[in-house]
């Protein structure tokens, strides 16, 4: 068979170029990402709008990054043992979840390591970032701090309960970014002549029938639950334990109203996931963790659950359920 000189050039490149595809292929960097979770190895929308996030970026998930999960299934204990091991297998980024112990633990754990928070109640005051604007260091992510929120969620209490007058904060101690939040609480309650009642949880989840024993001597109108890790690994007990004493319930975040309580306001959960991945993708491209700004949410969410109103015997004013965001019926 006669090859034209043509021909043959072609098929000299295709040749060629075979292995050079091949070797691009091989060259094609898979970025590793770790998620350090304090909570149980669960199917997670907030994860989900992580993953869906980098998607929407163009990352496609085993060519161009893979996931590492860490899960402490609520042993908040294990989370720095947790963290290490993720610190070891040389992640590319880091991305604790659940708050200010996963943060903590990660940031214990390296110094080098890119660590992107979605979530953090103060990361100043907490001492993960040198300030919002330039955290420093190799710690930056997005934060659900807002000095006028717990004041704003005290209000709307008020508006959905006019007779309210004794309110009973649920919160947690032995987390430092909850200190703060706790003397917002305080500050708000004696702005709007309200009684304030601490009730403290931490640690051990049998805790909460002991709080909310000595909750329901106090007799208070409603309860105010400061959101961490903790608590939100255990709103399900917090829910179901508020019902029992027939304590409507304003919380941080729709997942303790989907859990059944009667309202939350705060930013949509899913937000700052997916915003994590805008910071994941810069920090995979060159930037700085410290050259990024700590982002603050602007857009907040009323919910309110209608069942659990008629469930306590409660009649929500009209002009509140007009302006919710959703209404769980």
């Amino acid at each position: 068979m006669i090859i034209r000189p043509a021909l043959a050039g072609a098929l000299a490149l295709s040749v060629l170029a075979a292995p050079l595809a091949a070797d691009a292929q091989q060259s094609r960097k898979v970025y590793r990402i770790g998620i350090l979770s304090p909570g149980p190895a669960e199917p997670s929308p907030s994860l989900d709008a992580f993953s869906q996030g980098l998607r929407e970026l163009g990352y496609v998930e085993g060519r161009d990054f893979v996931i590492e999960y860490r899960w402490a299934e609520g042993k908040l204990e294990r989370l720095p043992e947790l963290a290490a091991a993720l610190v070891r297998l040389k992640m590319d980024v880091l991305v604790p979840t659940g708050g200010t112990p996963a943060i903590l633990a990660a940031k214990h754990a390296t110094r080098e390591i890119p660590i992107v928070f979605p979530v953090a109640a103060d990361p100043v005051g907490s001492g993960l970032v040198a300030s919002l604007a330039r955290p420093g260091g190799n710690v930056t992510g997005f934060s659900n701090q807002s000095t006028d929120l717990t004041a704003k969620r005290l209000e709307l209490m008020k508006e959905a309960l006019p007779g309210v007058s004794r309110v009973a904060v649920l919160w947690n101690p032995a987390n430092p970014a909850m200190v703060r939040r706790f003397g917002d609480a305080r500050s708000a309650a004696a702005t709007l002549g309200l009684t304030f009642q601490s009730v403290e949880v931490q640690g051990d989840p049998g805790e909460f029938e002991r709080a909310f024993s000595a909750v329901s001597k106090q007799r208070p109108d409603a309860l105010l639950v400061v959101s961490d890790a903790f608590t939100i690994l255990h709103r399900t007990r917090v829910v179901e334990l508020a019902k029992l004493h027939r304590l409507p319930t304003m919380a941080e975040g729709r997942v303790y109203v989907d859990a059944g309580a009667l309202m939350s306001y705060g930013q949509n959960p899913l937000d700052p996931f997916r915003r994590a991945a805008l910071y994941v993708d810069k920090i995979l491209k060159g930037a700085k963790p410290a050259d990024l700004p700590v982002e603050q949410p602007t857009k907040f969410e009323l919910v309110i659950n209608l069942k659990t109103a008629k469930t306590l015997g409660l009649t929500i004013p009209q002009s509140l359920l007009l302006r919710a965001d959703e209404v769980i019926q």
